[in-house]
């Protein structure tokens, strides 16, 4: 049986990054597998930035769209079908925005993929910088993704990882399961809290045989209802002391929506950069290569107004918005 994994986490949490990491350690053993960057919108750049992994043991797949939830379960289903057949030793998926879960495991269970796949791990990365003044509707992604892990995946942790910043977040993930009225609740032992650079293949090999939970919660929001969303940002190009004025300035207004996360890269002075801003910090640092791409992740997004603020210092005839 061809074991199926799916890599959740609320928008901008490091799902790519992780999917990256875990990928490489599935090729480093010798497992041949596929991703599928299972998306609703109309472009999708985890797909472009996991590209470097694709080879002869490690094929790239996308679900785009579809029209309405049915529409997107037999897209899912018949890539599943497809790749059923290629010999793949397990199957990574990574969800883009509000996913149902009983549609990833309802799939599974359907003739004739209950012949060929099986369930492997449920994973949720948290940021481990996650703001405790979340909307309702993260809120809601954050308690519905964390629900059915197998193990919490926390990103962005340094070598000294505070206790109380652990408990922090544990509290935090056991609220938002309560609020979508779900029993769970999550124990230290649920949680992988280490620098990712510092993961081993035994932290690997726990993950991956982590497995999943069946729990009942309140679903408040579906894709159709959900208000936050993703928007990319391409082709940008300006003075590179203009970049983090202009950032804040999306980030503090208003008008632009309630905007948690612009995260991308530019070329600078000094060749490529990668910004990474939340409403507490802004970071940039220097990168071999890149893309001259942003992301924006919030509620309420008001891409119009993003547009205007980011075109008033752009200097290329390229600019394009999604």
């Amino acid at each position: 049986m061809i074991k199926v994994d799916l890599i959740t986490g609320i928008l901008g949490s490091g799902k790519t990054t992780f999917i990256r990491l875990y990928a490489q350690y599935q090729k480093r053993i010798g497992r041949k597998i596929a991703i599928i960057e299972n998306d609703f919108g109309a472009v999708n750049v985890d797909m472009m930035l996991l590209q470097e992994l694709e080879d002869d043991n490690c094929q790239l797949e996308m679900i785009a769209g579809g029209g309405d939830p049915g529409c997107h379960k037999r897209r899912f289903k018949t890539k599943l079908i497809t790749l059923g057949m290629q010999g793949f030793d397990r199957v990574i998926v990574e969800p883009s925005g509000i996913f149902d879960m009983d549609e990833f495991f309802d799939t599974l269970r359907e003739d004739p993929l209950d012949r060929w796949y099986e369930p492997g791990s449920v994973l949720t990365v948290v940021d481990g910088e996650l703001e405790d003044d979340l909307s309702k509707q993260m809120e809601f992604l954050l308690g519905s993704e964390s629900a059915c892990s197998g193990k919490i995946i926390v990103s962005k942790l340094n070598d000294i990882i505070p206790q109380n910043k652990i408990e922090g977040l544990i509290n935090h993930i056991n609220r938002s399961l309560e609020s979508i009225s779900c029993s769970r609740r999550i124990n230290i032992n649920d949680i992988t809290a280490k620098n990712w650079d510092k993961l081993s293949d035994e932290d690997f090999n726990e993950i991956e045989n982590s497995g999943w939970r069946f729990e009942e919660y309140v679903k408040l929001y579906s894709s159709e209802t959900i208000r936050s969303s993703t928007h990319y940002i391409m082709h940008v190009e300006m003075p590179e002391n203009l970049l983090v004025p202009t950032v804040n300035d999306i980030m503090q207004d208003s008008d632009c929506g309630k905007i948690y996360r612009i995260k991308g890269f530019m070329h600078g002075s000094n060749g490529w950069i990668e910004l990474n801003a939340t409403r507490e910090k802004t970071n940039i640092l220097p990168i071999n290569s890149g893309q001259a791409i942003f992301i924006v992740i919030g509620d309420d997004v008001n891409l119009e107004a993003i547009d205007k603020k980011f075109k008033a210092v752009n200097t290329s005839g390229k600019y394009v918005s999604i």
